[in-house]
């Protein structure tokens, strides 16, 4: 794959063939255009990494090309050039967006470190853009349970690796982050990252948006776009969701998997890439190979490297270190004064079986950080608030590997909480709403740790 594709705009034949030549020589991938009018036609249908400008052309000269880049919502740098350059056109090229200046003639060496930095400041621009995406997102692997403990060892693992990887888990466990962690931790973490949801891009359109197409490949495609397979070269593309691709669509990759080599939409040619595949799913893939909706030899070539995200039942005690770091970040991304638990808080948010994972908590969390005006998050805070996003809260009071006394008495203290607050505080009408006596109601609330001036009481 060439290093970058750049367009050089001269209406002098002998400076487009010596810039091209040069270029050339060091891996780029040049086209020329001999006016600026043919550039801005050229730009409407190929996608150029940089664009390399003389500012002193007859009709359309390098300042107006770059206002019509603009106006089209062509963001790649430009480079501009002049053998008459003055203070005045540099400052104006300038706040028209250039990248740099440069004068005629210009020396090879100048313009190579020019390029590599207007490449390398639009890379960082990206990666930028995507971090501040981000912010204030979840980072589902923290945790000190033995199952992440295991997990992180595993990433290591697989992160030190050139093979593709396989992740499996619920939704809203984490996998993405699992990916992202793979990348940074590999060689290839100077590349790019790209990603794609295979169960959020329309079938007829997922081909065009891994291997890209040519202009006028089908209707609405007026230029040329390159893939996540080739904005992946060098680095790591991550296939999220990858057992709802469309079954046309996994020979197609079944084969860029076993040549290193796609095909853009509605083009002939053949080219190289070089990217690390890493797919995820929450879907049994073995059983949908039993029923022939995924292909055997696609789940061979991405497994080789397989691993599992462990849900958040199954690594309940992080459940208050996962909390507190998601009541930091909705405190500060909502504009709200910091806020803390109470052991209670914690305690009811450790008793939901959060059939959404670590995402339903981040979500919860949010939800009271809004919602609860106070700076503390009580036990009655979290019970009022739970299973509101949509999620079923079905697993009730049990969780795994407890034991059946104290699952029971969290039930039960529970109940006795809710009564309580049913008939805010009142312990005579609750008594008799339990059917119990009023000393009796006192002897469970001590047993089960509930204290009175917590709970509102009323008495008569």
């Amino acid at each position: 794959m060439p290093r970058a594709a750049i367009l050089v705009v001269d209406d002098e034949k002998n400076i487009l063939s010596t810039l091209s030549r040069a270029l050339r020589v060091e891996d780029f991938d040049v086209d020329v255009a001999g006016s600026a009018e043919i550039a801005l036609e050229k730009a409407r249908v190929r996608a150029y990494d940089a664009y390399l400008v003389d500012v002193n052309m007859p009709g359309m000269d390098g300042l107006s090309l770059i206002r019509a880049l603009r106006d089209a919502q062509i963001d790649a740098p430009v480079l501009v050039m002049s053998g008459q350059g003055t203070i005045e056109t540099a400052v104006e090229a300038t706040r028209l967006g250039a990248h740099d200046f440069l004068e005629k003639p210009i020396g090879t060496d100048r313009l190579l470190l020019s390029l590599e930095r207007a490449l390398q400041f639009t890379k960082l621009a990206h990666e930028n853009e995507s971090l501040r995406e981000r912010v204030g997102e979840s980072t589902g692997l923290i945790g000190e349970s033995a199952p992440m403990r295991g997990l992180r060892d595993q990433i290591s693992l697989a992160a030190s690796a050139s093979a593709n990887v396989l992740i499996m888990g619920e939704r809203g466990t984490g996998k993405e982050l699992v990916a992202a962690a793979i990348h940074r931790g590999s060689k290839r973490n100077k590349g790019p990252f790209e990603k794609l949801n295979c169960a959020a891009v329309p079938s007829e359109l997922i081909e065009s948006e891994l291997f890209g197409h040519e202009a006028g490949a089908f209707t609405g495609a007026t230029k040329q776009r390159r893939g996540k397979f080739e904005r992946a070269t060098k680095g790591t593309l991550f296939l999220d969701e990858v057992g709802d691709m469309p079954s046309p669509m996994q020979a197609k990759l079944l084969r860029v998997l076993q040549e290193g080599e796609i095909e853009r939409v509605g083009g002939g040619d053949l080219l190289k890439v070089d990217v690390r595949v890493v797919a995820a799913t929450n879907k049994p893939l073995k059983k949908e190979i039993e029923e022939g909706r995924f292909r055997a030899d696609l789940f061979d070539r991405l497994n080789v490297v397989p691993l599992r995200v462990p849900s958040l039942r199954e690594r309940i005690e992080d459940v208050p270190m996962l909390a507190g770091h998601f009541l930091r970040i909705a405190c500060a991304a909502n504009d709200r004064r910091g806020k803390s638990f109470s052991e209670g808080a914690l305690a009811q948010l450790g008793r939901h079986d959060f059939p959404g994972n670590v995402r339903e908590l981040r979500n919860l969390v949010e939800r009271l950080v809004i919602l609860v005006p106070g700076d503390v998050i009580h036990e009655s805070d979290v019970r009022a608030h739970v299973g509101q996003g949509g999620a079923s809260t079905g697993g009730g009071y049990y969780r795994p590997g407890a034991h059946l006394e104290d699952m029971v008495k969290e039930a039960e203290r529970d109940l006795v909480l809710r009564a309580l607050e049913h008939h805010q505080g009142h312990i005579t009408r609750t008594a008799a709403d339990l059917g119990l006596e009023r000393s009796h109601l006192y002897k469970k609330m001590k047993a089960l740790g509930i204290r009175r001036d917590a709970t509102g009481e009323v008495d008569e």
